[in-house]
C-alpha cells in the first residue's frame, strides 16, 4: 500500500470515528489529502488598520481579551539582494480580526504595549521570524507569546505548518494563494484580508484545541508510516 493509498484509507476509515468517538489526530497529512478538504470558513469581522487613531482605538479593545492570534505578511520580493520592511500585523480575537497596515503607521507606541503585554496570551506559528521583521520596524520587548510548533509535539503531530497543522486537527484546509501576492498595495482586496485574518484566527484555534485534547486525552492517535525508498 503506497503512502498515499494509506492515508486515504485511514482518513476515510475515521470520519465516522471522529463523528461518534474520539478525534483522530495523525503524525502528519500529506499535502495531497488537502486537496479534498473543504475549506476554512472566517465569520468574524475583519478591521482594516490605516491611522494611528483607529490602531489605539483597536489596541484598547484587544488588550480587553484572553487571548488572540497574531500574525504578519511581508510584501515578496522576486529580486535577489531586495527585500521589504514586514507589511502588515494581523492581531485575532475569537471573533474579530485587525488588520495593521504596518506599511502605512509603523509600530505606533499602542502596538508595541500590545506586543510587550505578559498577561494576554498571543498564539502565533513559526514565531521568531515574525519578531525579527517586527524588530525590524521599531525595537521592543516580546511580551507573552506563545509558539504552536512548540507545542503541537505534545499530542505526537510532526507537521509545522499552520496549514497542515489545521487540517489534521479540524480537517479543513486554509488557502494559501495570497501569500506572495503585495501586500503594500494601495487597498487590500478581499482575498488577502480573508487570508490574512484566518492565518491569525486559526492560531487561537489551534491553540485551545490542542490545549484541549491534551487536558482529556480525547483523542486517537494514528501513526503514517512512510514506505522505505527502494
Amino acid at each position: 500500500m503506497t503512502i498515499l493509498s494509506q492515508v486515504f484509507s485511514i482518513f476515510a476509515k475515521s470520519y465516522w470515528y471522529r463523528k461518534i468517538m474520539k478525534k483522530v489526530i495523525y503524525n502528519k497529512i500529506d499535502k495531497r489529502i488537502l486537496s479534498t478538504l473543504p475549506p476554512v470558513n472566517f465569520t468574524g469581522k475583519i478591521i482594516v488598520i490605516q491611522g494611528e487613531q483607529e490602531a489605539e482605538r483597536a489596541v484598547e479593545y484587544l488588550m480587553q481579551q484572553e487571548i488572540l492570534g497574531v500574525d504578519t505578511e511581508t510584501r515578496p520580493s522576486f529580486s535577489k539582494g531586495i527585500t521589504h520592511k514586514v507589511s502588515l500585523l494581523q492581531v485575532a480575537s475569537h471573533d474579530v480580526c485587525f488588520l495593521f497596515r504596518l506599511n502605512m503607521i509603523g509600530l505606533p507606541n499602542c502596538l508595541i504595549r500590545l506586543l510587550e503585554n505578559n498577561y494576554i496570551p498571543m498564539i502565533g506559528l513559526s514565531w521568531n521570524d515574525d519578531l525579527l521583521a517586527l524588530r525590524k520596524r521599531k525595537e521592543f520587548k516580546p511580551g507573552h507569546f506563545i509558539d504552536l510548533q512548540k507545542i503541537v509535539g505534545a499530542i505526537g503531530i510532526e507537521d509545522l505548518s499552520l496549514q497542515k497543522l489545521y487540517a489534521n486537527v479540524f480537517g479543513e484546509k486554509i488557502s494559501k494563494r495570497q501569500r506572495l501576492s503585495n501586500w503594500d498595495h494601495e487597498v487590500l482586496n478581499d482575498k488577502q484580508k480573508t487570508y490574512a485574518a484566518i492565518d491569525a484566527w486559526a492560531c487561537i484555534q489551534l491553540y485551545e484545541e490542542i490545549a484541549r485534547l491534551i487536558t482529556t486525552n480525547d483523542y486517537h492517535f494514528e501513526m503514517i508510516v512512510e514506505s522505505a525508498s527502494i
